[in-house]
Order: structure tokens, then C-alpha cells, then sequence
């Protein structure tokens, strides 16, 4: 097929109309049409950027068979801790227990992950604080950090310090109040102790949660085995 027809094929839709991202950036949507080309070749596809990625870009691709979203992973994430491969067990792994969407495809040397769009509504921070809403959300977080190990970890104390000698390697100045932080950080570790990892999630922001009827999450790229009880302080505040 010829580039002009794998253009005429695949229609691009500018989402700021309806909602979606406000920065609208055709370089990223003609990154997304390639890869739409190369994951569901000969098969016409409407895109859609979405809002709401901060390390990533998501696009919503409808195309015969099913409504997706695409995530495209974004550049030297690894600085980050972000671990790809682990993220797709741990988004596979929250749609075996009910609290995700279906994964359908992960193709490791780009960082691309597809899942099944779910058609559902964003829950408010508001509506977060009511005792119903709480509930649900318990309950979802219960059944993923009750399944069987995952890949990664994910040590909220020792996160920050490898993001401190990062930030240091790259000429960043470290603020004075940092050293603060970090001996209330050590003194609580302390008081702690050893912890029983289980599956969590880690980045619990209002935007990754939806409502369909279910609590799904979204946004597994910070998963891994770590404290429950840290993944439910990052859901509190």
C-alpha cells in the first residue's frame, strides 16, 4: 500500500473539540499513525489524541473489531524507574482480578502498549472523599494487592533518593530542604521496619481511576512489589 492510501486509510482527529488534550501536537499524532499502521496494518483506523498523559501520550484508536487506547511511551522514561515490561504484567495482571482494562498488546522495543478503551467516566477528587466511592475503591485495591507476585519493586523511600543522585548526575541542583525530608523519610522507615511486599500500584491520581459500572485503574507504569500501605497513602492525599 502506498503511503498516500495508508494516509487516506487511517484518519487522524484533532480531539481538543471534544475534550481531549489541549496540546494538540500533529508530530506526536503522525507517530501514532505509524504505529497504528504497523499494529493493525490494512485496516482503516480513526485516531483520537487523548489528555491526561504526563510521561506518556495516549491516543484512542477505533478500528474494525474493538475501540483501543494506545499508549506511547515517552523518551528516557528509565530515568524515572519506569520499567515497560513490568508495567504490561502488572496492567494484565489488574485485568485478570477485574480492576483494569484488557491488554491486548505490548510490543517491548518501542514501549507501545494497547488496551481495550473502557467506556466509562473519570471520578472527582469530591466524589473520591464520599464513603460509597471509598469503599469501591478499597475493594479494587484489595483484590490487586491480594494476587500473586508481579514483576519490579517499587520502595517509596529508596525511589526518591535514586531520583536525588539522578536529578545530581544531570547538574540539578538539590533544594536545602531536601536533606529535611529525607531523615523524616529514613526515621519512618525506621519505625517500620521490614514490610511484606504485595502488588501496588503507586501513582493512585484521581485521573487513573474510571468508573463503568466497576472501579478500573489505569496508568501501571510505576507498578511493582511494595508497601500497601504506601499506595494507600498516595491515595489519600
Amino acid at each position: 500500500m502506498s503511503p498516500a492510501a495508508r494516509r487516506a486509510r487511517i484518519q487522524l482527529h484533532d480531539g481538543r473539540s471534544r475534550g481531549h488534550s489541549s496540546r494538540y501536537d500533529p508530530r506526536l499524532v503522525e507517530g501514532a499513525r505509524a504505529a497504528v499502521d504497523r499494529l493493525w496494518p490494512d485496516r482503516p483506523a480513526r485516531i483520537s489524541e487523548l489528555g491526561g498523559g504526563i510521561t506518556n501520550k495516549n491516543f484512542k484508536v477505533e478500528v474494525e473489531g474493538g475501540v483501543f487506547v494506545l499508549r506511547m511511551g515517552g523518551a528516557r522514561t528509565e530515568l524515572l524507574g519506569i520499567d515497560r515490561a513490568a508495567e504490561y504484567a502488572a496492567g494484565s495482571r489488574a485485568y485478570e482480578v477485574g480492576v483494569g482494562p484488557e491488554v491486548v498488546e505490548f510490543v517491548r522495543s518501542e514501549g507501545w502498549l494497547v488496551a481495550r478503551f473502557i467506556d466509562g467516566r473519570p471520578i472527582s477528587p469530591e466524589e473520591m472523599r464520599t464513603p460509597g466511592t471509598l469503599a469501591r475503591i478499597a475493594a479494587a485495591l484489595r483484590r490487586f494487592h491480594d494476587s500473586p507476585a508481579i514483576p519490579g519493586r517499587f520502595d517509596a523511600h529508596a525511589v526518591v533518593e535514586d531520583y536525588r543522585d539522578k536529578a545530581a548526575e544531570h547538574g540539578v541542583a538539590i533544594p536545602s530542604e531536601f536533606e529535611e525530608a529525607h531523615e523524616v523519610s529514613e526515621r519512618i522507615r525506621r519505625a517500620r521496619g521490614p514490610q511484606m511486599p504485595v502488588p501496588c500500584h503507586n501513582d493512585l491520581l484521581n485521573a487513573n481511576f474510571i468508573d463503568d459500572g466497576e472501579i478500573r485503574i489505569v496508568d501501571w507504569e510505576y507498578s511493582g512489589m511494595g508497601d500497601r500501605f504506601f499506595d494507600l497513602a498516595n491515595f489519600s492525599v
